[in-house]
């Protein structure tokens, strides 16, 4: 009985609407203006600066090491974001981590067997063996390599799936070869469609974002044939020449990945890498006291200002502007709602509570909330594909509206619509049948 009286009321609400178009046209255009703009920015801002990896992102920890002193921090006093060679390497020597890996740019090009073919970029990173576990890269096909491979250089990788479909089609690569820049790569691992963003494990070289990576190499191997990372390289001052001038220099280059599962470990890690810093100021290498830093994930993307200020800036806008949008809807409803004052009146005097008044604009409220929806899901859609231009980001959660964007923006519409129908639909049951009765 009463989801028949709902669905009749629904009914009602329809009539009503199409009774005056041009009312009903900017209650929508309203509703679906200022949810396409909120939805717009909040979608923005979910995709740059969203947790890629909430279940262990307080596991996880980017650390810095002061290696230039007061003369290289930034204003606030901050060291660099990156590491050299040296610093890293005697680091991850002190074991202090439960997993840890280093990690670098890296670029090859595919060399195929037939040679008339053309050889294909890839991009990737130079990692450890600890990497894939830490990061919890999902695998199709294989594993990633053995500490025992670090040990010895080996030549192996890790590719992704679209390369893999790409060499292989559907079958799969693990243990074939694969030519990279002139060398042969034994395939131990194929990942699936894995592409975490914001990449949080090499913003310092990275911005964040970008197309699935293609390959993983072992990180000694890279070191091993002197191949420089396709990443940023800052100097304080310049290099000896050479690629070992280069290595051994000062200039940071290359990330440092550490997994501390528990609030002892991230002071065991904590102590060691200052402990690290104060023997280095002691032997007369670093004139000044130990200045490092250990973010988890979360702070990590925060310290490394991957959510832009304009996305900040432009989502309070926005919402801003849906307020206003949702007050002009109040005004609109009301001078609707009020105007139907004599129906009201006279359903009262057959006997209608105030109840069913109240059902009956709200569900109206809801219709005209659900139109505005359906029109502010395309202007978000529309609004997203700007986005992706105007900030120059690859994010594959803008390119397309996912399931949970859908719901979300059709929730919000609803509920503030409703809300927004609250105010007029009090007034309009708060009219008194006998006034509406003798004024007819």
């Amino acid at each position: 009985m009463d989801s028949s009286l709902n669905l009749y009321y629904v009914q009602l609400a329809i009539r009503s609407l199409r009774r005056n178009p041009f009312l009903t046209a900017l209650m929508v255009l309203a509703i679906g203006l200022g949810i396409g703009a909120s939805m717009t920015t909040y979608a923005a801002f979910r995709a740059v600066g969203s947790d890629p990896i909430p279940w262990k992102s307080h596991q996880l920890y980017m650390p810095q090491f002061d290696a230039w002193g007061p003369t290289g921090r930034s204003a606030d006093g901050e060291p660099p974001d990156a590491w050299d060679y040296d610093d890293a390497m005697n680091v991850l020597k002190l074991h202090a981590a439960k997993h840890q890996s280093p990690i670098s740019p890296i670029g090859f090009s595919v060399i195929p067997e037939d040679a008339s073919q053309k050889p294909s970029a890839v991009e990737g990173h130079a990692v450890g063996s600890e990497f894939f576990g830490m990061v919890d890269a999902p695998f199709r096909d294989g594993t990633g390599w053995s500490a025992a491979d670090d040990e010895t250089r080996a030549p192996v990788v890790v590719i992704g799936a679209k390369l893999n479909e790409k060499l292989f089609g559907k079958a799969s690569g693990v243990g074939k070869t694969i030519n990279l820049g002139g060398e042969a790569f034994r395939i131990v691992g194929v990942l699936k469609d894995w592409n975490p963003q914001p990449r949080y494990f090499d913003l310092a070289n990275t911005d964040g974002f970008g197309d699935p990576e293609d390959v993983f190499v072992p990180f000694n191997w890279v070191i091993d044939k002197q191949l420089r990372s396709h990443g940023n390289n800052n100097c304080n001052e310049a290099s000896p020449p050479g690629w070992d001038g280069w290595l051994h220099s000062t200039c940071v280059w290359m990330s440092v990945l550490v997994e501390l599962p528990a609030a002892a470990d991230v002071d065991t890690f904590r102590r060691a890498v200052d402990g690290y810093a104060a023997d280095q100021q002691t032997s007369g290498r670093l004139k000044w006291a130990p200045n490092n830093r250990l973010r988890d994930v979360p702070q990590w993307l925060e310290h490394m200002h991957v959510v832009p200020d304009e996305v900040r800036v432009l989502m309070l806008i926005a919402f801003s502007f849906l307020a206003v949008c949702l007050v002009n809807v109040v005004g609109l409803m009301l001078a609707k709602f009020l105007k139907r004052a004599p129906e009201i009146g006279v359903r009262r005097a057959l006997g209608a509570s105030k109840l069913e008044i109240y059902k009956q604009f709200l569900i109206e409220a809801a219709v005209v909330g659900l139109a505005g929806g359906v029109l502010g899901l395309l202007l978000t859609l529309i609004g997203q594909r700007g986005v992706l231009d105007l900030f120059d980001v690859q994010s594959d959660q803008l390119k397309h509206i996912d399931i949970s964007v859908v719901a979300i923006t059709l929730g919000v519409s609803l509920i503030v619509t409703v809300l927004a129908g609250f105010y007029p639909t009090v007034r309009a049951a708060s009219v008194r049948p006998a006034w509406q009765l003798k004024s007819n």
